[in-house]
């Protein structure tokens, strides 16, 4: 059997089990990996990834597994445990499976790596951060393509296929210069093809920069409450948030501190942040949801407003609420007036917080944390770098208290993101 044809027998053979839905899907996919230890190449690797993933409804009764054996009598094992499941669980009118929609094919980037390209642009990056940074020390670096085809079908008619190509970058790294060490730092970009030099994507060449910078830091002056300049790097960790807030988990449990806010003002107005997953903005985003539906781009917050909850299928049932329209992720954070180093002009006080090492936020949106390979900022100037210093405050309220938001934005291939300030931090 070919895949199709693998999930559509393991479908059949969940109808004749007795699963009134069902959904199967599976993913095959390819990645080829180069890696830098300690600033020399150290590994060059394929593997290989198998997985079948199938659920079922029965008398409205759940049951799913997974497994990464594709032939017949493992298919039929899976099958008489799943239904197995289901009968064992409880009912919940709540559970459902993707509508009919019209069979569809998506596909993006490269079917196959260009292996000679990837050697001679991680091969580029180290002698590039030798030649440029001789104190940094690179602990780790990955250059990978994944290439994945997967096939995802259910009782309602639902056929989608899915083939991508994708390019990965991560380097992790720290300086070095006799006695003192940097704090380490890391960072991460997705890319269709590799067209420039490794060092130009994302914030790469900038963090390498502040790395050697940051083997001197000095401590704050004093406990004081300031601005904070969030970097493109540290964004996603505040922007988390709020889409985690509006996801199901949250929603469902009902403690989201945004459950009865849609519509309604939940940031300061200079506040727009979409969920583009198809956009051609967005290099590394995803054509088909988590719970089966052809992802469509939307707009989770508009001028502060909340547009929509990230609710799937069972979540938007449970709820009575409408189902998004994605999963979220993807994420573009619309720009501002000012570039960012106009933005450092205007902070009295404070921090440009590069990165962030902290909990998840209590209920009610409090926040405390250590800031890592960040800057002091006085009367619109960064000082020096600084020492791992303490920040506190409530997110929500931080989300209220915007200053301002840059012009300049980083993309990282998986989210566009600019600087935003934040006011009335703690910062100790």
């Amino acid at each position: 059997m070919n895949q199709k044809e693998t999930v559509s027998y393991c479908l059949d053979a969940l109808k004749k089990a007795g699963a009134e839905k069902a959904v199967c899907s599976l993913t095959n996919s390819e990645k080829k990996e180069l890696n830098v230890e300690f600033g020399e190449m150290s590994l060059f690797r394929t593997t290989f990834d198998t997985s079948m993933g199938m659920s079922v409804i029965v008398d409205q009764k759940k049951g799913a597994t997974s497994i990464n054996k594709t032939d017949k009598d493992s298919i039929d094992t899976a099958v008489k445990l799943v239904m197995d499941m289901a009968r064992g669980s409880q009912p919940d009118d709540a559970y459902d499976i993707a509508e009919n929609q019209s069979p569809q094919t998506f596909s993006k980037g490269d079917e196959s790596a260009n292996q000679d390209k990837m050697y001679q642009s991680l091969e580029e990056f180290v002698d590039y951060v030798k030649s440029t940074y001789p104190q940094i020390q690179i602990e780790a670096a990955t250059m990978d393509f994944n290439h994945s085809k997967s096939f995802f079908q259910n009782t309602n008619g639902v056929d989608f296929e899915v083939r991508e190509g994708m390019y990965g970058f991560s380097p992790m790294f720290l300086s070095k210069d006799g006695k003192n060490t940097s704090s380490f730092n890391y960072t991460g970009v997705s890319a269709l093809e590799i067209d420039k030099p490794l060092y130009k994507y994302g914030t790469i060449d900038s963090l390498l920069k502040q790395s050697v910078e940051q083997l001197q830091t000095q401590n704050i002056p004093e406990k004081f409450v300031g601005q904070i300049l969030v970097t493109p790097d540290c964004l996603g960790d505040f922007l988390g948030f709020i889409t985690g807030d509006i996801s199901d988990g949250k929603m469902i449990t009902g403690n989201s501190i945004y459950k009865n806010k849609l519509n309604k003002q939940i940031t300061h107005p200079k506040l727009t942040f979409h969920s583009h997953p198809v956009s051609n903005e967005i290099a590394d985003g995803y054509f088909v949801t988590s719970d089966g539906y052809i992802a469509e781009n939307s707009t989770i917050v508009k001028n502060g407003i909340l547009k929509t909850h990230l609710l799937g299928i069972y979540g938007a049932n449970k709820l009575e609420k409408n189902r998004a329209v994605n999963d979220g992720g993807a994420t573009i954070v619309e720009a501002g007036d000012n570039p960012h180093s106009d933005i450092i002009k205007n902070i009295e006080k404070g921090l440009l917080l590069a990165r962030f090492s902290g909990g998840n936020p209590s209920s009610n949106g409090d926040i405390s944390g250590v800031a890592k390979n960040s800057y002091y900022i006085e009367n619109g100037e960064i000082k020096y770098p600084i020492s791992e210093t303490m920040i506190s405050g409530n997110i929500q309220e931080m989300f209220n208290n915007i200053g301002e938001i840059s012009s300049d934005r980083i993309d990282f291939g998986y989210c566009i993101f600019p600087w935003i300030s934040f006011k009335g931090v703690t910062i100790s």
